[in-house]
C-alpha cells in the first residue's frame, strides 16, 4: 500500500483501521511496522504510533547510486552465468510484461518488472549480491513505482528492457551492464524530478 501510493508520504498509520483493513490483530501489525521502519518505509514515533516516511530527492539519489551499481554488476554476471533455461524464463517474463505494457496495465507491468529485476540478480549466481540487492529492493520498488507515473518514462523503460533482452541473447555482458545501469539512472532522475516538483509546489 505504501509502495503503490495508497497511503501517502507523511500520513499517520492508525493501528485500529489498518488491523481491520488487513484483517490481522494489532500484535503482528506492530511487528510489521517495525520491519517497515527497518526498511525505511515507516517512521516510528515514540508514544505516537507511526507514519509513512517521506521520499526525498536526496535519499532517492543515494539509493540508486547503490542499486544501479549492484544491478550493473548483476547484469554482467548474469549474461555470462545464466543457463539457457534461465534466459528462457526471463524472456517469458519479459514478453508477458510487454503484453501488459501494450494493454496499459500499469500495476501488472510493475509487478512483473520487479520480478524481472530480481530474476536477473538471481541469474548472477552470487548470494552476497542477492542479499545486498534484496535489502534495498523495498525502497527501490517505491521509487520505481513513482517513476512509472510518467507515461514518457514508462515507454522509455519498456524500450530499455527490450534492448537489455537483446544484449542477454547476444551474451554481451558489458552492454547488458551498461543498459541496466542507465535504466536505473533514468528511473532515479525521473523520480527525483517528480519529487523536486512536488517540493516546489508546497
Amino acid at each position: 500500500m505504501i509502495i503503490e501510493g495508497e497511503i501517502d508520504a507523511g500520513e499517520r498509520l492508525h493501528e485500529t483501521s489498518l488491523s481491520e483493513v488487513l484483517n490481522v490483530s494489532r500484535t503482528p501489525l506492530r511487528e510489521a511496522l517495525k520491519l517497515l521502519a527497518n526498511e525505511g518505509l515507516v517512521d516510528l514515533l515514540p508514544g505516537r504510533g507511526a507514519r509513512v516516511s517521506a521520499l526525498s530527492p536526496e535519499s532517492v539519489g543515494e539509493l540508486f547510486e547503490v542499486v544501479s551499481g549492484l544491478e550493473r554488476l548483476a547484469a554482467e554476471l548474469a549474461t555470462m552465468r545464466m543457463s539457457a533455461r534461465d534466459l528462457e524464463r526471463i524472456q517469458r517474463m519479459h514478453d508477458k510484461m510487454a503484453t501488459h505494457f501494450a494493454a496499459g496495465e500499469r500495476y501488472e507491468y510493475f509487478a512483473l518488472n520487479h520480478d524481472i529485476h530480481v530474476a536477473i540478480v538471481a541469474a548472477a549466481k552470487n548470494q552476497t549480491l542477492v542479499a545486498a540487492h534484496g535489502a534495498l529492493m523495498v525502497k527501490a520498488r517505491r521509487s520505481r513505482y513513482t517513476a512509472l507515473a510518467s507515461d514518457e518514462r514508462w515507454k522509455e523503460a519498456m524500450s530499455e528492457h527490450e534492448a537489455l533482452m537483446e544484449a542477454f541473447h547476444k551474451r554481451d555482458a558489458k552492454r547488458a551492464g551498461e543498459l541496466l545501469f542507465e535504466h536505473d539512472r533514468r528511473t532515479c532522475e525521473t523520480t527525483r524530478d517528480m519529487l523536486e516538483a512536488a517540493r516546489r509546489e508546497k
